[in-house]
């Protein structure tokens, strides 16, 4: 059997109007226009490849085969639906919880499955009582969702029981959009810090407009917990003075006395931390912080004091946090979000991996907070409507241990992912990165350098490496910030700052703007803004590269060489299953939602998932099975001319069930391929793109097996899409 499938470089959308924000990819926001005949949604499509931008329309009668199709296939509502315990605990609670025919609201509706919870539980209270009064408003604010969900209602039954309303919960209005107050909200919408999608505000706005009073909810309560860890990796994540002060490369990217200048948001990072359990040191118990209860209204603002005594030695590198859900009123029915250690030993137990909530890590400043066995530490929390902040400190001797305020993010300069700073702080990506450069600047007297990405670490390394250089950067990401960022380390890297320019006019104005010809043209690549990308987006750097082919010397040096398209067969049993095509969900048919969300599996013929970037070494229980092979190859020293294609048979290594592929990017930084950046599942700052199969294949290393041959195609002067085919025989 054959399948096509296409390995899209998905565009990053941006839209104002979805109400569980964090559930989409990328950012959403859009602008709306209604009628009282049909709804229109301008929304923000860029394209990674380009960094251009334009306004796509949703409208409400759109038909298959349109520009909007795609919308919804890289988000997690598939994962969501595929978490049985997160359904099974919901279906308790709302039959647990509506015992009369009552109105009850959904804020946040998605599918439809809690309203369809809801009609279900009155009804069977409708027939023994014969009242049918019982009603369901849910409200949906992302249009593509809302098209889906009034699919879901019409194959189950359910269009003339749910009322449903294409409006963010805060614009309902009783008496216009809604008959009357509501007895019952159920809603799910929260993220893994718990806050970000706006619970508080959304509850706030419910209890003050939409709510009679002393309504039931479902959930009841959620309750967070925090505890202090030590972790080599973790630190790694922040702590980059400490790291680049081991380095032998002479470059400072936080230089003595200008640390405010760079770091991370002072924000909690959500993340699989049960993948790196055996790297974490636990130095306290777990700790309640925050209850907020559904059936009342919170509270914008909170904080807490809590002292929290060490159970050993170590140093507080981050605090990991997660929360518990309480469902029921009478505290039978709980869900939670805590790492394996904590739920191996409790009565909720341990649910199946998934990716849509993780747990949440706050990073403790610098090299972290030292403490001894049997030590009081004192923690301050705080909440905000979308944070949880903590702030850590020793009991004694607070003038050396104090860290800084949550909220004190307004003087740096510049922010990156926790990736990125881990990236920049690594001794051999620093070293290669710097022979690389060393290479590129030989022979060269007075190098006139373009470095064409967000790169911090090249443009300092080549005017460390050379005397004479003089570097141009188009930082097209971090623009003026990485602009004021250079000014001001300049004199502690010893570099004038005539020396290094920021170019800010883009860089098809950048042949106008200069007569001499670039020597050097550089990246690592790096763009800010697309970390959370399919790693091929970053052959941005190819289409630069091939706009500013006329800027070039005749012997100009472009540095990465070239990049390559790598690949490996993986047994990827938790991911496959959180992506799979749906059934029956809680007694509800889900079928029809599969090609939309991107379900891998039982799809319709023609129909294929998507590729989708993970941390591979996050996803749950992973294993190679075969060797990693090239699928393409791209040269950068020349610009592109036309379509590149390659084709490969997987060589399998190791028997078991390949359930997808994992693609990435080498960058080869030099023609002799003697310093090679890879991307792959074994480096764990990089996400990977995962092509999951249609059909697990069971694979054997001796004997008769299953064998799976990929061809592939990518046309950079045209499109965007990277065509994959694979065979199975």
């Amino acid at each position: 059997m054959s399948s096509l499938f296409s390995l899209l470089l998905p565009e990053t959308f941006i839209s104002f109007r979805c109400h569980s924000v964090t559930r989409l990819r990328s950012s959403v926001a859009a602008r709306t226009m209604s009628s009282q005949s049909s709804q229109r949604v301008f929304q923000l499509r860029q394209d990674p490849l380009t960094g251009n931008s334009e306004w796509i329309i949703i409208e409400d009668n759109d038909q298959p085969g349109t520009s909007t199709d795609g919308l919804l296939a890289t988000t997690s509502y598939l994962d969501m639906l595929n978490d049985s315990r997160r359904n099974r605990a919901y279906r308790l609670a709302i039959e647990k919880t509506i015992t009369e025919p009552c109105h009850v609201l959904d804020i946040g509706a998605g599918t439809g499955l809690l309203s369809m919870m809801a009609v279900r539980a009155m009804r069977g209270e409708e027939e023994e009582s014969g009242d049918s009064k019982g009603m369901v408003t849910a409200c949906e604010s992302y249009l593509p969702m809302v098209k889906l969900m009034r699919k879901v209602l019409h194959k189950n039954g359910m269009t003339n029981n749910i009322h449903l309303i294409n409006k963010r919960s805060d614009e309902l209005k009783v008496g216009s959009d809604i008959a009357s107050r509501a007895d019952v909200l159920v809603s799910e919408i929260l993220d893994s810090e718990l806050l970000g999608e706006g619970l508080i505000p959304s509850l706030q706005h419910a209890h003050d407009m939409l709510l009679v009073d002393d309504p039931k909810t479902v959930p009841y309560r959620a309750t967070t917990y925090c505890q202090l860890v030590e972790s080599r990796f973790l630190c790694n994540m922040h702590d980059l003075r400490n790291n680049e002060a081991k380095t032998s490369d002479g470059v400072r990217l936080v230089p003595p006395g200008l640390e405010s200048l760079f770091g991370i948001k002072s924000q909690q990072y959500s993340m699989h931390v049960d993948a790196i359990e055996k790297e974490i040191k636990l130095l306290s118990e777990p700790v309640k912080i925050f209850e907020f209860d559904f059936w009342k209204r919170p509270e914008s603002n909170g904080e807490l004091d809590v002292h929290i005594e060490a159970i050993t030695a170590g140093s507080v590198h981050a605090i990991i946090s997660w929360w518990v859900l309480q469902l029921d009123s009478e505290g039978t029915i709980f869900y939670s979000t805590a790492p394996r250690w904590i739920d191996s030993n409790s009565e909720i137990g341990v649910r199946d991996w998934c990716d849509h909530w993780k747990q949440c890590v706050w990073f403790t400043p610098g090299a972290g907070v030292s403490i001894s066995k049997g030590e009081k530490v004192h923690l301050h929390a705080a909440h905000t409507c979308t944070n949880i902040l903590y702030n850590l400190k020793k009991t004694k001797s607070v003038t050396h241990e104090v860290t800084h305020s949550p909220l004190s993010t307004g003087d740096l300069h510049l922010t990156l992912p926790p990736e990125r700073v881990a990236i920049y702080g690594d001794s051999i990506y620093r070293q290669s990165l710097f022979e690389a450069t060393r290479k590129a600047l030989q022979g060269k007297s007075y190098p006139q350098c373009l470095v064409i990405d967000d790169s911090l670490l090249l443009p300092l390394m080549a005017l460390h490496k050379s005397n004479r250089s003089r570097v141009l950067s188009l930082s097209p990401g971090l623009q003026d910030n990485a602009a004021r960022y250079f000014e001001a380390i300049a004199d502690s890297n010893d570099f004038s700052k005539d020396r290094f320019e920021y170019f800010r006019e883009g860089k098809a104005n950048l042949a106008k703007a200069y007569a001499s010809k670039i020597d050097l043209l550089i990246g690592e690549p790096y763009y800010s803004g697309l970390e959370s990308g399919l790693p091929w987006q970053n052959l941005r750097f190819w289409k630069d590269r091939t706009l500013l082919d006329s800027v070039l010397s005749e012997d100009a040096v472009v540095m990465p060489y070239k990049g390559v398209l790598r690949g490996c067969a993986m047994y990827l049993p938790d991911l496959w299953k959180s992506r799979c095509c749906l059934g029956n969900v809680e007694g509800f048919d889900h079928a029809l939602v599969n090609t939309t969300l991107g379900g891998c599996g039982d799809l319709p013929s023609g129909k294929d998932s998507p590729c989708l970037p993970f941390f591979i070494w996050q996803c749950g229980e992973t294993k190679k099975l075969s060797k990693e092979f090239t699928v393409m190859e791209f040269d950068f020293s020349k610009p592109i001319t036309g379509p590149c294609s390659g084709e490969v048979q997987i060589e399998f290594t190791k028997p078991g069930v390949c359930h997808g592929i994992a693609f990435w990017m080498d960058w080869v930084m030099d023609e002799e391929n003697s310093t090679v950046i890879s991307t792959g599942p074994d480096e764990k700052y990089w996400k990977q793109g995962v092509k999951l199969l249609g059909k697990p294949v069971t694979v054997r290393v001796k004997g008769p097996s299953s064998s799976i041959g990929i061809q592939a195609s990518l046309d950079l002067s045209s499109n965007s899409n990277l065509i994959i085919t694979h065979t199975i025989s």
